[in-house]
């Protein structure tokens, strides 16, 4: 018998007649289409305009990940020429075009493990799924298939795939789905003595991989505490647990003054899942880097590793992600990412003495976070920060999420710090 007598199509006209086709991700959408979307049309460097004329500070980068500013004909032009001269083929089996090939030895160049191999995809979500799927099959391959368990933590966000979604430490993110991975846990965010005490209980030799991200960033921007990286990564040594350090936000950059914050916290990672920074957002693209001790079992010969995208290594996002780093490379902006991280410290962390926020996490990276005491406030926030110039979003349980381009000039960051206080004095009022 039908749980319910409402048939899917009565629904219909509730969905119709509304001013865009577009289904927006993350999104009410009854709020949106009664409230009114924000509507980009151009940017130029650390600043958008909205198709009414309006400027705005871009504070956080697009989605994380216009590290180098917008309106980069450089790019598009490297886009153009390789679409003109060839769009894409295939990467199965022996294929791919010249300039993936070229991508891939560059990103070895500066990969945080010597010697790693890149595999592409085509965004964050597919990195992670790689990572999770990779992680099972090379336990496989070296004879140990009953390391299946993945663990994430609290307050992380891996993606909206399967795997990314069962390991996500946002509840709100897995609701409603039932069940998608029946061995994917999650421990505390904070506390190495959790991963170790999950270990404990359900045995090191089913546990597959464990998934960190150096600063959680959709979850809230919240920092690593002192030494909890390097603990994680001994625990996951000691207990043959591959470590995927997640750095679809950290990666090319973000974390200043290195291309990846496995660098900088030497790290060492079995796999690096990369994405946004990449190309800088120009064209979807992302990568995991593979250290070479999980590489070697698959390419021993006698193994197929049945995954990949079909626009995996993309002529034209290789391109694109090629005069990317380029531009990182010519104009030093892994210094200037530093910079950034200093001037949101300088700039934003006054703002925690204001009455309606708890707190300030900044000082690690070109990100921050202005928690709100009462989480409900994030949301309606955004908008009042737009009528003062600046776009930025909420993240996690009630924060705003600042993660500007390393373009961005500290007299900007001192104005949009500014408006941000100037927003939260008529959000009181």
């Amino acid at each position: 018998m039908a749980e319910s007598s409402v048939s899917v199509r009565s629904t219909l006209t509730d969905v119709t007649d509304h001013s865009s086709a577009f289904w927006h991700g993350f999104s009410d959408m009854h709020t949106v289409e009664s409230g009114g979307r924000f509507v980009v049309a151009r940017g130029e460097g650390a600043r958008i305009w909205d198709t009414e004329g309006r400027e705005y500070l871009d504070g956080t980068a697009g989605l994380w990940f216009t590290n180098v500013g917008h309106g980069r004909t450089e790019i598009a032009d490297a886009v153009a020429r390789q679409l003109s001269t060839l769009a894409h083929y295939s990467t199965f089996g022996d294929v791919t075009p010249d300039v993936t090939l070229e991508l891939a030895d560059r990103l070895a160049e500066i990969a945080p493990v010597p010697g790693s191999k890149i595999f592409f995809t085509s965004g964050g979500s597919d990195s992670i799924d790689t990572a999770a799927k990779l992680a099972r099959r090379y336990w496989h391959q070296v004879g140990r298939p009953g390391k299946t368990v993945v663990v994430g933590r609290q307050k992380a966000y891996h993606g909206m795939h399967v795997a990314g979604t069962a390991l996500s430490g946002l509840p709100l993110n897995r609701e409603n789905y039932g069940e998608l991975m029946t061995d994917a846990r999650t421990v505390a965010w904070d506390d190495a003595k959790e991963l170790l005490s999950l270990i404990e209980k359900e045995g090191a030799d089913t546990i597959a991989a464990f998934f960190a991200e150096p600063i959680i960033g959709a979850g809230g921007v919240y920092l690593p505490p002192a030494g909890y990286l390097h603990e994680v990564r001994q625990i996951c040594r000691d207990h043959d647990i591959l470590f995927v350090a997640d750095e679809v936000v950290t990666g090319f950059g973000r974390i200043g003054g290195a291309w990846f914050a496995s660098t900088t916290f030497e790290l060492e990672p079995d796999l690096v899942t990369t994405a946004k920074g990449l190309t800088s957002g120009y064209v979807p693209m992302g990568a995991v880097f593979v250290a070479p001790w999980i590489a070697a079992p698959f390419y021993e010969g006698g193994s197929w590793w049945r995954h990949g995208y079909t626009y995996g290594g993309h002529a034209g996002a290789a391109a694109a992600a090629l005069a990317n780093l380029d531009i990182i490379d010519r104009e030093d902006l892994l210094t200037h990412a530093s910079r950034v991280a200093a001037a949101l410290h300088r700039h934003l962390a006054p703002l925690a003495e204001h009455d309606l926020v708890s707190e300030v996490r900044s000082g690690m990276g070109a990100v921050a976070a202005v928690q709100f005491a009462d989480p409900t406030y994030a949301m309606p926030f955004v908008r009042t920060l737009r009528r003062e110039g600046v776009s930025a979003r909420a993240a996690g349980n009630g924060a705003i999420q600042f993660s500007p381009a390393f373009v961005m000039t500290d007299e900007q960051v001192e104005e949009m710090a500014a408006a941000t206080g100037r927003a939260l004095d008529a959000t009181v009022g």
